[in-house]
């Protein structure tokens, strides 16, 4: 596989080829943006993989109707443990063709840096980059002063891919008047993780200020990805941040 080159078309960022992942994906809700945040990948060694994401973003409005956005993407992980994500608009759910992608990321583990490179300038912006080898759950029980409190329903296993999985429900509960709001406020995520890919492979968020998000993995393989993904794209001019901020220390 060649290296892929951002290229703008049509008012958006591409691929020459068809690899695309997911970093925050953003959607537009009048004048504002929101973001989908994709699911977590670890930094870790030895435990390769590559694929297909699916978001679907389901919003109700005040009529009852609904709003539903989409994006499909690909997310990466080599044997060093570097990750390598973009970030992509969404579109219309019955739109045809790939959601524009305008920025990629990549993360090295091993130079603890990471080059954030916008399609927009034709720039990546060098960074340093402290990676993150595992979870932490935050604990059940009350938080904000005992304004919200956090439950966690174990969902048993399932497969996905044919990997198998755990399921897990965390619930968030807001008392009526923490917020502003005149009811409680319940948020759901209900995540399915791989220990052997030390992944999530399905997510599902529920709020009723977001509404509904679902993310899923597919198409998963187990194979090394191209190391040539983690090449700066061509044309593309590096900025390092790094020598500003130690000027600055």
């Amino acid at each position: 596989m060649k290296r892929q080159a951002l290229l703008v078309a049509a008012g958006g960022i591409v691929f020459a080829c068809s690899l695309a992942t997911q970093e925050p994906s953003r959607g537009p809700d009048g004048h504002a943006r929101t973001s989908v945040p994709g699911v977590e990948v670890l930094a870790i060694p030895g435990k390769p993989f590559t694929a297909k994401t699916t978001t679907e973003w389901t919003r109700t409005l005040e009529d009852g109707s609904t709003i539903t956005m989409h994006l499909d993407a690909v997310i990466a992980r080599d044997g060093k443990g570097r990750v390598y994500r973009e970030n992509h608009n969404f579109v219309p759910v019955n739109t045809k063709g790939p959601a524009p992608l305008y920025q990629i990321y990549l993360y090295d583990p091993v130079s603890r840096s990471q080059l954030r490179c916008d399609g927009r300038v034709y720039e990546c912006l060098l960074t340093d980059y402290k990676p993150k080898t595992y979870f932490e759950a935050t604990p059940e029980g009350t938080y904000e002063n005992n304004t919200r409190t956090l439950t966690r329903d174990q969902l048993g296993s399932d497969t996905i891919e044919g990997i198998p999985v755990t399921g897990t429900r965390e619930t968030w509960t807001t008392l009526p008047g923490a917020a502003g709001n005149e009811r409680p406020i319940v948020s759901t995520r209900e995540y399915w993780y791989s220990e052997e890919l030390q992944t999530n492979l399905a997510v599902t968020r529920i709020d009723p200020g977001n509404g509904k998000q679902v993310i899923r993995l597919s198409q998963i393989s187990r194979d090394e990805p191209d190391p040539h993904l983690w090449d700066v794209p061509i044309g593309f001019k590096v900025l390092d941040a790094r020598v500003a901020a130690q000027r600055r220390r």
